[in-house]
């Protein structure tokens, strides 16, 4: 867990991102506020201990949707790394928009990246290029020898494309809601998943919120109690919350509202652990 925030800027949580490493091999879904800086904590380099996570080596990456606590990390994502040697570009897969948004970075930053490549301390011409691959239907968007990985269409409020992913790896099946409404296509792709790692709000919280607010949250999140009825038919061996609304409540608070419907395993995600 790189972050488990969402756009409050809560000091204890980082933006919205996940790090699936296989084979020392770092695959990002989502960069949220702070994803590199995150990432380094957990590296050998800053006395972390997965060394897949040495910024050099991030060179995949998957967003879900276009909202800002998502993508606010994206320059970050494309920059640092290569600052710190990646010499390959960035590939990025995710929804309709993310070319037009990968190439205005680059222009926005385009004097910084001229800079470096001609300065005084040359840094190499590829790892600040990027190719953006936009997400045009479900099913496999990427594969290589460590992961396989599918994406799936999520209800999020009015945005036309929001996206889950499936990561299949050789030992484990991981499945991410991104930020979702309750959906069937989630239940469909975490049955049987190892972990599926789920965005939620506290219902408590949602209850007493006003009507506006209410409306806007059930068309775009999804609830403790909710979770636990996807929770029930998906039957994952783990269920991780991230990009928690807490609204007030407390870790148990919010275990206490899942576990009166799903007995299953769940841990309430934090910012730097692992599972």
């Amino acid at each position: 867990m790189l972050g488990t925030g969402n756009p409050n800027p809560s000091p204890s949580q980082s933006g919205c991102s996940v790090a699936i490493v296989v084979n020392d091999t770092p695959y990002v879904v989502d960069f949220g506020p702070g994803v590199i800086r995150q990432a380094a904590a957990m590296s050998p380099r800053y006395e972390g201990k997965i060394k897949g996570l040495r910024v050099e080596n991030i060179k995949h990456a998957f967003l879900t949707h276009l909202h800002s606590d998502h993508t606010t990390g994206y320059p970050d994502l494309i920059l640092t790394p290569w600052v710190m040697g990646r010499d390959e570009p960035l590939e990025v897969y995710g929804p309709e928009g993310i070319n037009d948004m990968t190439t205005h970075i680059l222009e926005a930053y385009n004097e910084d990246i001229k800079y470096r490549l001609y300065g005084n301390e040359p840094a190499n011409n590829q790892g600040w290029r990027v190719n953006s691959h936009e997400i045009k239907e479900e099913g496999v968007i990427y594969t290589d020898e460590n992961i396989k990985v599918e994406a799936f269409p999520v209800p999020h409020g009015t945005w036309p494309n929001a996206w889950g992913f499936r990561f299949t790896t050789p030992d484990k099946v991981i499945v991410l809601s991104g930020d979702s409404a309750p959906s069937e296509k989630i239940v469909e792709y975490a049955t049987g998943a190892d972990i599926l790692i789920h965005e939620v709000y506290y219902k408590k919280g949602f209850d007493v919120r006003n009507e506006f607010w209410r409306n806007y949250h059930a068309h775009n999140h999804t609830s403790t109690v909710e979770l636990s009825e996807i929770a029930n038919k998906a039957q994952p061996k783990l269920v991780a919350l991230y990009h928690i609304l807490f609204w007030g409540a407390s870790e148990e608070d919010l275990m206490n509202e899942i576990s009166t419907k799903y007995k299953g395993k769940v841990i309430v995600g934090k910012d730097l652990d692992v599972y």
